[in-house]
């Protein structure tokens, strides 16, 4: 339980991108969470025997050698390792549906902590947690800042290369030419 609930929690930033910008428009900031969820389910399935379809089987090995550490696979058949890689799948693809049922549930607060981060970039643990306990939160310079306040997502989505609309508007050719 412990770890299917970190697998959720590793997929909470690609989810919230999902939520907020759409399926299509992710960014590659997840990738590090991605890459750590695929990590922990390859653990739970080839070293710590929590997958049933494999039972409680060691698949792989974890070395620590002179550079680091690494996973050593045993033999297996192509079969064993198409089953490996099915219930991997599973574990990460079930870490990403608790955390889409998560955020959905709280998908009022996803969106008000969203907008303070697109407008501010950084918030500290506490004006997090005022925000979504009570709405608003205090910056250092007394400014009171609240969810009325801050832009709606949307208008501060930066847009990833490209041009700016001015430098568009001036090679735009008039109509009819």
């Amino acid at each position: 339980e412990q770890m299917t609930s970190r697998l959720a929690i590793m997929m909470g930033g690609r989810v919230a991108e999902e939520l907020i910008f759409g399926h299509d428009k992710v960014s590659s900031g997840a990738s590090s969470d991605i890459q750590g969820a695929t990590r922990l389910a390859r653990a739970m399935v080839t070293q710590w025997g929590m997958s049933e379809e494999m039972g409680p089987l060691q698949y792989e090995e974890r070395q620590d050698g002179y550079l680091g550490s690494y996973s050593q696979r045993t033999p297996m058949s192509d079969e064993t390792a198409k089953k490996i890689d099915s219930e991997i799948r599973k574990l990460v693809e079930g870490g990403h549906t608790q955390a889409t049922k998560l955020l959905k549930k709280h998908i009022k607060q996803l969106h008000l902590l969203a907008e303070a981060m697109l407008e501010y970039e950084t918030l500290t643990g506490e004006e997090i947690k005022n925000l979504l306990s009570k709405g608003k939160f205090e910056r250092e310079d007394n400014s009171v800042k609240t969810g009325a306040n801050l832009p709606r997502v949307g208008r501060s989505i930066p847009k990833a290369g490209g041009r700016s609309k001015k430098a568009d508007m001036g090679s735009a050719k008039p109509q009819g030419a």
